[in-house]
């Protein structure tokens, strides 16, 4: 299995037994989800965004309008930072000091570049659709031009990263074990309810299998 190279950048200090530079490992944790976290400056002050996602290889692709200052700042200064985390349970201790938070988080860091092709930008919006509800892209109407006209697509290439993942119970102090204060996990997922049609049209319609395929696996 290969890892990335630990340097100063993405080195984990705080917590460093549960970090991983595992590149299979951080890959499983960004396909797990949709949604990352994306830094950057503007004017000076620093800013964090969540946008949607997909991975493919060593890439990963964000995309909104050509007006967006946080992609017009990130391709400026031609890298950034996103992170993806995963919420996985509460960690409720005998005092307020341990409780914590079992979870799965990737920091990635890396350079970019605009997505220029109308046919590349095209399948990354297909791909990032399809990470969020698989195989629904095939049944949308196709993008017009304009759209694709308006949109803004980039690619960022993960040159290093690192992972942390807490998936243990409670660590207090040993002399709070006795006390009669009740400790533990309260697992956490984010689940899929059942799908609810919009006005017009779809409620006449029968829900697409793939939907409810989703439906069924996430609920």
């Amino acid at each position: 299995m290969s890892e990335y190279e630990k340097s100063k950048l993405n080195r984990v200090k705080r917590g460093a037994n549960r970090a991983t530079y595992d590149v299979e490992k951080i890959n499983t944790i960004l396909d797990a989800g949709f949604l990352c976290y994306v830094g950057y400056i503007y004017e000076g002050k620093p800013i964090t965004i969540p946008m949607a996602y997909t991975r493919r290889e060593d890439k990963i692709y964000i995309h909104g309008s050509t007006a967006n200052r946080m992609l017009l700042s990130i391709l400026e200064s031609e890298e950034t930072s996103i992170t993806v985390m995963h919420l996985d349970g509460l960690v409720l201790a005998r005092s307020g000091l341990h409780h914590s938070v079992n979870y799965r988080s990737a920091t990635l860091f890396g350079s970019l570049k605009k997505v220029e092709s109308d046919d590349e930008k095209t399948e990354i919006l297909k791909w990032i659709v399809n990470q969020m509800v698989p195989n629904h892209w095939d049944s949308l109407r196709p993008m017009y031009k304009k759209e694709l006209d308006r949109t803004l697509v980039v690619e960022f290439t993960i040159e290093t990263a690192s992972a942390k993942v807490r998936d243990v119970g409670v660590a207090d102090e040993p002399e709070d074990y006795e006390l009669p204060i009740w400790a533990g996990i309260v697992p956490i997922k984010q689940v899929a309810e059942y799908p609810i049609a919009d006005k017009g049209e779809p409620e006449k319609m029968e829900i697409p299998k793939h939907i409810l395929d989703y439906y069924e696996q996430n609920k």
